[in-house]
């Protein structure tokens, strides 16, 4: 389809986090397919995550690449959070707030500039930038509608929310209860009256302000947090076009990515037989975690694939990420580990996978749903409590074996809980494979989200081609 058709030309902004990025590039993708113009929004040293998405579509998408702003608190040569921890949330929102005047000037100097923004939801301050421009500004959630959901309302009562042990979500379907801690540490690190912070609250406030709203999920998993969201804020510009990420022909980078010994490995595994446990790209495990996670994992007696995030040498000389000795030789045969990046959506994907030990990132969840694999949950930070109440409460296709960044799950329970898991006959797998049904129909011609997705093409079409240019300001 040609990308010139209607003149459709989108801004894409991406916030520099993994788990951020990669979704919205896959949205990128679609974009494109759908024939409209990208360009992408990024610094130098994040490019070469757009390397496949510039191969694939090498005249409908471009980067806009940008110098990355400086920080005090961020080290020269660092432009992405993985380089920086959670921690580095706050000084990497507060230096991307730099490119406003950047991006304002690219603006009025296009010859055919976008007649819309869409930004990750940590980039709220590009709704006034949007303003300024006369254009829309959709925000797009890498995260859920559940998690969308409680931060229009924690970020909109923050100061009578903040003195509170636990905090009460009435006015959401469920009327939820969640302890202070378990909310997103955004909110839970919130400073009144600090100016960063206040930074902070304003930009969560824009992205439910903004003219759409954009999720990697899909109706029959959200799909009341979605109807929630269009009452609430009275239009019915919400999307659920996920999961973004998919294995398969016609997806992003869709080969398949096992290195040969791996698919080796599971292809002489039987059916559903395999635990997978991995923690995400930023957690590293303390000492007593892993000898916990290890000790547990022998005790099941399960075959297992276990990805372990090793750390610097100064943290591997502290106790981080190491795996204790002998366990390796103890497990041979029924048990591998991984310590390097390790292709998550095959494994998962893979008939052998049966169950997933997760810290619940929410593209981690998609990835499971889409396996159809039970989920064996271990939120420790940012949204994760509130993606794993949806998968144990909700939906009820995982069950919760541990809670918190610093806890240490007791060996001898996490060993039941895998071996119940993987021989339980119905129930959970029963509902996570009805579950997975459900997410490969979304994405399915006629599917939920491949109408969403249709509708919403449709509603950018609409846009009129930018035409006046502005005086230059700066965002406050």
């Amino acid at each position: 389809m040609s990308t010139t058709v209607n003149n459709c030309h989108i801004l894409l902004f991406p916030y520099p986090a993994q788990g951020h990025m990669l979704p919205l590039l896959h949205l990128a993708h679609r974009l494109s397919l759908h024939g409209l113009t990208i360009t992408i929004v990024i610094t130098h040293k994040n490019l070469p995550y757009l390397s496949s998405l510039l191969s694939s579509h090498p005249s409908s998408i471009t980067p806009l690449i940008l110098p990355f702003p400086s920080h005090p608190s961020i080290p020269p040569g660092v432009e992405n959070v993985k380089d920086l921890g959670h921690s580095g949330n706050l000084p990497m929102l507060t230096s991307l707030s730099k490119l406003h005047d950047p991006l304002l000037h690219w603006f009025n100097s296009h010859p055919d500039p976008p007649v819309a923004i869409i930004s990750d939801f940590f980039l709220g301050w590009t709704l006034h930038l949007a303003h300024q421009l006369n254009i829309p500004r959709l925000v797009f959630f890498p995260s859920g509608a559940f998690l969308a959901a409680i931060d229009d309302y924690v970020w909109n009562n923050v100061e009578q929310l903040k003195t509170l042990d636990q905090v009460e979500l009435s006015a959401l379907p469920g009327s939820h209860v969640f302890k202070s801690h378990h909310l997103p540490s955004l909110f839970r690190l919130y400073k009144k009256s600090d100016p960063d912070w206040e930074f902070v609250k304003d930009l969560k406030l824009a992205n439910t302000k903004s003219w759409g709203c954009v999720f990697n999920s899909f109706e029959a998993f959200e799909g009341e947090y979605m109807d929630y969201l269009k009452k609430k804020l009275s239009h019915d510009r919400i999307f659920g076009v996920g999961p973004l990420n998919l294995p398969g022909p016609g997806n992003l980078g869709s080969g398949s990515d096992l290195n040969e010994g791996l698919l080796t490995w599971l292809d002489g595994c039987p059916k559903a037989s395999v635990v997978y446990v991995c923690f995400g790209s930023q957690k590293l495990l303390k000492r007593v975690q892993m000898e916990a996670l290890a000790l547990g994992l022998e005790k099941s007696g399960t075959r297992f694939v276990w990805v372990v995030k090793t750390g610097s040498t100064q943290e591997r000389e502290d106790g981080f990420g190491n795996v204790p000795d002998g366990f390796e030789e103890r497990v041979a045969g029924r048990g591998l580990v991984i310590r390097e990046w390790a292709p998550q959506v095959s494994i998962l994907s893979h008939e052998a996978a049966g169950v997933f030990l997760s810290h619940c990132g929410w593209n981690s969840v998609l990835e499971g749903i889409v396996g159809g694999v039970v989920i064996l949950a271990w939120p420790m930070e940012a949204d994760q409590f509130v993606n794993a109440r949806l998968l144990v409460e909700d939906m009820g296709v995982g069950v919760r074996v541990c809670e918190g960044a610093g806890s240490v799950p007791e060996a001898g329970e996490l060993s039941r809980v895998i071996g119940e898991s993987m021989s339980e006959a119905g129930g959970l797998k029963d509902r996570a494979k009805e579950l997975k049904e459900k997410a490969l129909e979304a994405v399915s011609k006629e599917g939920s989200s491949v109408q969403d997705m249709g509708r919403l093409v449709g509603e950018l079409r609409k846009l009129k081609p930018f035409k006046s240019r502005i005086q230059h300001t700066s965002v406050s």
